[in-house]
């Protein structure tokens, strides 16, 4: 059976990456170790300049669920439009989020998926581990949070969601740099009461050194123009839910 014959996957994963060649094979293996099957992975590459696509390729030749989308001939545009590339041509029900840099635990999909088949559930997330070099801690997470809850820190981790495409209806990334994630979980939940979360961690995050999201000023400063610019909030609102995303991740690690 061709590619294109096979039945639609549950779920469809979204890979961004750019010059991951040294993570790409770890993520890629995460997924082929989940003990759940019926899922597409849509890696999209961001215009990058060393390994990754062959690598990327060498993957897809070897699981016919492994999909690769060339890089723009515009050059990179950054992690949101990447994931915009994957979620177009997504076959999934849900979608789920996965960075080159990141990985899952085995049980990841079969734990949540099943519970959202169960429930009923739109928008889940999960805990994740956060780990730097040697040293890691587990990241917890609430077990609901709707929008006006979530304005006051971002506790949806994107390597932990999975969104039900027939609940939320036709989705995108915003074109952010920086919080295109918090400000997607945002516009997601105008449409769904509340996100759900398992309170066990399921995926690793692995902290780069001089990642964009390692920058916690830069990420900051990130967070202010989404809440003005994107959220629309006025500048008392945006001042008061920032104080209060900075403590939390300080609290949180």
């Amino acid at each position: 059976m061709s590619r294109a014959a096979s039945p639609a996957p549950a779920v469809s994963i979204i890979m961004p990456c750019l010059n991951a060649a040294a993570c790409l094979p770890r993520a890629v293996a995460s997924v082929t170790a989940q003990t759940r099957h019926d899922w597409e992975l849509i890696i999209a590459d961001d215009g990058s300049s060393d390994a990754t696509p062959a690598l990327a390729r060498e993957r897809a030749a070897a699981d016919p669920r492994i999909r690769v989308l060339a890089a723009p001939e515009t050059g990179p545009r950054g992690a949101a439009a990447a994931r915009n590339r994957g979620i177009a041509v997504a076959r999934g029900r849900y979608l789920a989020f996965l960075d080159a840099d990141d990985e899952w635990l085995p049980e990841k999909l079969a734990r949540q998926l099943g519970w959202m088949q169960a429930e009923g559930l739109a928008l889940t997330y999960t805990g994740f581990w956060r780990r730097q070099g040697d040293r890691r801690h587990e990241v917890k997470v609430p077990a609901r949070v709707d929008r006006q809850q979530l304005l006051y820190g971002n506790v949806i981790g994107v390597l932990t969601a999975i969104c039900d495409r027939d609940q939320l209806g036709p989705m995108a990334m915003p074109l952010l740099p920086l919080r295109q994630d918090y400000a997607f979980w945002l516009d997601l939940l105008k449409r769904t009461e509340a996100a759900h979360g398992l309170r066990e961690p399921l995926a690793i995050y692995h902290v780069t050194p001089g990642s964009l999201s390692a920058n916690r000023w830069r990420a900051s400063a990130a967070t202010w123009r989404m809440y003005r610019e994107h959220a629309g909030l006025g500048p008392l609102p945006a001042a008061w839910y920032l104080a209060s995303h900075v403590i939390r991740r300080l609290i949180r690690g």
